[in-house]
């Protein structure tokens, strides 16, 4: 595999993103801390006791929804909203690699509930379809992967694949040259509830108008349990990506 500058970059942002967010940014605190401890440092005690904390908050659904909030859209899409919307556009959530039952790599249940929805979109709207999503390491592009699923699984026939992003920003940059130059400025963007505000931004960056049509909302969705209210492994996936996206919009802010 041949490393270019940005493939390069790509992988530093994992990276980067793996230390300073769950589940090792509180362990590499509580261990940091431990260790001072054991040396008689002052600082090792608040610094475990950061830790701790920093994990509690990430897990526990309350605080994961405080998060999640800001993020997430209050209201659905409606169709009536975007009367002269010209085209769907779809983002990749990722992929599963090396799928036995389809033979290799396919799309992620993330991205799943996107072309679900946006499947069901183009069936209300009547509009073509815009996926995005390129592949790190020279395998199959996820736009590939996706186009294949519409078409194969949902019915639904796809016009543009972008197959070259490996982020928000360069889905938007991408997909907005494909559009203008098929001369479409209006779209409906479809991606996970949480990813909605930064994508947004993005593509209106890109001098697009934007519809937004938000799918699978993360927060305020528990039962009335009461074991609900407790640390659980659905608030802890929430709560890495509130986390993810809040850290992506900072980079967004930043890069203006």
């Amino acid at each position: 595999m041949e490393l270019s500058l940005p493939l390069f970059l790509f992988w530093s942002k994992k990276l980067v993103s793996a230390l300073i967010l769950p589940p090792l940014l509180p362990l590499i605190l509580v261990c940091v801390g431990l260790v001072l401890i054991r040396r008689r440092w002052r600082g090792g005690f608040p610094l475990a006791w950061l830790g701790f904390a920093v994990g509690a908050l990430t897990v526990t659904p309350a605080t994961v929804d405080l998060m999640l909030a800001p993020l997430e859209p209050a209201a659905p899409f409606r169709v009536a909203d975007a009367g002269d919307a010209q085209a769907i556009v779809i983002l990749g959530g990722g992929r599963m690699f090396g799928a036995p039952e389809y033979g290799g790599d396919t799309v992620s249940g993330a991205t799943l509930e996107r072309l679900r929805y946006g499947a069901r979109l183009a069936r209300e709207t009547g509009l073509p379809i815009l996926v995005s999503g390129g592949a790190p390491g020279g395998r199959i592009p996820e736009a590939v992967l996706m186009k294949a699923t519409l078409e194969e699984d949902f019915h639904t026939p796809v016009s543009w694949t972008e197959e070259s992003s490996l982020d928000t920003n360069q889905n938007a940059r991408n997909s907005a040259a494909l559009l203008k130059a098929a001369g479409i400025g209006r779209i409906v963007l479809v991606t996970h509830a949480f990813h909605m505000r930064r994508a947004q931004a993005e593509f209106s960056a890109r001098g697009l108008t934007v519809f937004a049509a938000p799918t699978a909302w993360m927060g305020s969705r528990h039962s009335s349990e009461v074991l609900s209210l407790l640390p659980n492994p659905g608030s802890a996936h929430a709560g890495w990506f509130a986390l993810h996206e809040w850290l992506g919009l900072l980079a967004h802010r930043l890069g203006q």
